[in-house]
C-alpha cells in the first residue's frame, strides 16, 4: 500500500476532514502536473451539445444493441450539482451508423424520473434478443417501477418495482430498496420515495426481492436479518452498526448472484462480497471478507474478478472462484480501484482508474485468458476537471460493445459528460 493509500485510509474515518484536504492536495498537485485534454483513438458518440450532459450510467452492461449499430444514451441538464438530480433525464437511441450532421440520428425515446449520476437509470437491452426491447427504472403514480419498452411500437408494460440486475435471458431480474440506498449513499439510490426503514440500523425487512420480468411477480429474498446473521463477525453485532446492501450482479447464466453487503460502525465501512443461488438466496457464500471490496464481474459462473484489499495481499484485483477459497493476485502494478468487465468472448478484460495527480483518468486492458499475466496497456487518457469532483465525479465506467473490439465509456475532458468510444 503506498503512503496516499495508507493516508486516504485514515482520512476515511474523518470524512469532512478528508474532503479538505483532499481537495488542497489535488489542486497543488495539479498545479504542478503537465497537462493533457485526452490520449487514444477516442471518438465522441453524444451529439457535440454543450448546453447538455450526456452520458450511459454504470460499467456492469453494455449500451450497444446485438448488431452494435444503436446505442442508449442519457441526456440530463445539469450532473454536477446534485448526485441524484430532481429534474427529469431523457433516454435517447443512438444510431451510430449515420454522421453527426443526420436530422435522426439521436432519438428520444423515454424519460425517467428516478436516476442518479453514477448509475443512470438502469436503462438497458433487455435479452435474450437485445434489440427490440429496452428496460429502465422510473417514478410512476408514486412508486418507483421498471418499464420495459418495445422500440418497434412504442409499447410499454410496467413492472411494480425497480431492477438493479436482469439476466441474460431476460426474464429475472433482482432488486433492492433504492430510497434506503439514497439515504445512506445517494449515488446509487432514488430519491422520489421516502425510505421506510429511515433511522432503523438494522430493519427487519426484505433486503433482496426476486422480480419475475415476464408475469411481473415480485417476491421477497433475502432479508438484512439474513445477511447480518450469516457467518456472523463482532462488528456486525455492535449496537447502531448500521446495515445495506448494493451492486447486485447475476451471473451468466442466471444461477448465481454476488452482492456487496455492507455495514457501518460510526466512521467505519466494512464490506462483504456473498454470493447466493438467484432462484431462492440459498447456498449464500462469503467470497471475500477482508473489509474492503468494491467493483467486480463475473468472468462465467465460476470465477469473479473484483478489486479488493486484502488482508494478505494489499489493495488490488483478484481473481477468485465461487465458493471456494481460492484465488489470485493480478496485475501488481494497478493497486487503485476501478470498474473491471471481461469482453463477451471473455478474451480481454478493461479497467479504468479515478484521476491521478494531474487530474488524468484512464483505461487499460489485459489479457482475459490469462489474469497471472502482468501486462496491462493503457488505450485512452483523459482529463477531469474539478467541477466533476466527489459525488457527482465522472467515472469513466468502461463498457463493451457486442462484438469486442470497442470500448465505451463516460468522460468530461470536453468540459461536460459526454459518451465516447475507444477502439482496441
Amino acid at each position: 500500500m503506498s503512503l496516499e493509500q495508507k493516508i486516504n485510509y485514515q482520512l476515511n474515518k474523518i470524512p469532512a476532514v478528508k474532503k479538505v484536504i483532499k481537495r488542497v492536495y489535488q489542486r497543488t498537485m495539479y498545479a504542478i502536473s503537465p497537462k493533457i485534454k485526452s490520449e487514444g483513438n477516442i471518438s465522441r458518440i453524444s451529439p457535440d451539445d454543450t448546453a447538455h450532459e450526456y452520458f450511459f450510467g454504470y460499467y456492469d452492461k453494455s449500451p450497444w444493441d446485438a448488431s452494435d449499430r444503436y446505442m442508449l444514451c442519457m441526456r440530463a441538464n445539469d450532473t454536477w450539482s446534485d448526485v441524484s438530480p430532481k429534474e427529469k433525464a431523457d433516454i435517447l437511441l443512438i444510431d451510430t451508423s449515420l454522421p453527426e450532421s443526420a436530422p435522426n440520428r439521436v432519438m428520444k425515446i423515454a424519460e425517467t424520473s428516478s436516476w442518479n449520476v453514477q448509475q443512470a437509470c438502469m436503462a438497458q437491452w433487455l435479452g435474450p434478443d437485445f434489440s427490440s426491447r429496452i428496460l429502465f427504472n422510473d417514478y410512476r403514480d408514486g412508486r418507483y417501477v421498471a418499464v420495459i419498452k418495445e422500440l418497434a411500437t412504442g409499447a410499454e408494460r410496467v413492472i411494480e418495482a425497480p431492477v438493479y440486475t436482469v439476466s441474460a435471458d431476460g426474464k429475472t431480474a433482482l432488486t433492492l430498496d433504492f430510497s434506503r440506498l439514497y439515504n445512506l449513499r445517494p449515488g446509487y439510490g432514488y430519491y422520489n420515495v421516502p425510505e421506510k426503514t429511515k433511522g432503523v440500523a438494522l430493519p427487519d425487512a426484505t433486503a433482496v426481492w426476486k422480480i419475475n420480468l415476464e408475469s411481473g411477480e415480485v417476491t421477497d429474498l433475502l432479508t438484512y436479518k439474513d445477511f447480518a446473521t450469516f457467518q456472523p463477525r463482532t462488528e456486525m453485532q455492535e449496537a447502531g452498526a448500521v446495515h445495506k446492501v448494493n451492486h447486485l450482479m447475476i451471473s451468466p447464466s442466471g444461477s448465481r448472484c454476488m452482492v456487496l453487503y455492507r455495514w457501518f460502525v460510526g466512521q467505519r465501512k466494512y464490506t462483504r462480497l456473498v454470493t447466493f443461488d438467484t432462484a431462492d438466496g440459498k447456498n449464500m457464500y462469503v467470497l471475500s471478507d477482508d473489509d474492503m471490496v468494491s467493483h467486480c464481474f463475473w468472468k462465467d459462473d465460476e470465477h469473479i474478478l473484483a478489486f479488493e484489499n486484502k488482508k494478505d495481499g494489499g489493495p488490488g484485483y483478484y481473481f477468485m472462484k465461487d465458493k471456494t477459497q481460492e484465488y489470485i493476485h493480478c496485475w501488481p502494478e494497478l493497486n487503485g480501484d476501478g470498474h473491471p468487465s471481461y469482453s463477451p468472448d471473455e478474451k480481454h478484460i478493461v479497467t479504468d482508474a479515478y484521476p491521478d495527480r494531474a487530474r488524468v483518468a484512464s483505461i487499460r486492458v489485459m489479457d482475459g485468458t490469462n489474469e497471472k499475466k502482468d501486462v496491462t496497456t493503457v488505450v485512452a487518457r483523459v482529463f477531469a476537471p474539478f467541477k466533476y469532483d466527489n459525488d457527482t465525479r465522472c467515472d469513466l465506467h468502461p463498457r463493451w460493445n457486442r462484438k469486442g473490439d470497442t470500448i465505451c465509456f463516460d468522460s468530461v475532458f470536453e468540459g461536460h459528460r459526454g459518451l465516447y468510444t475507444v477502439k482496441l
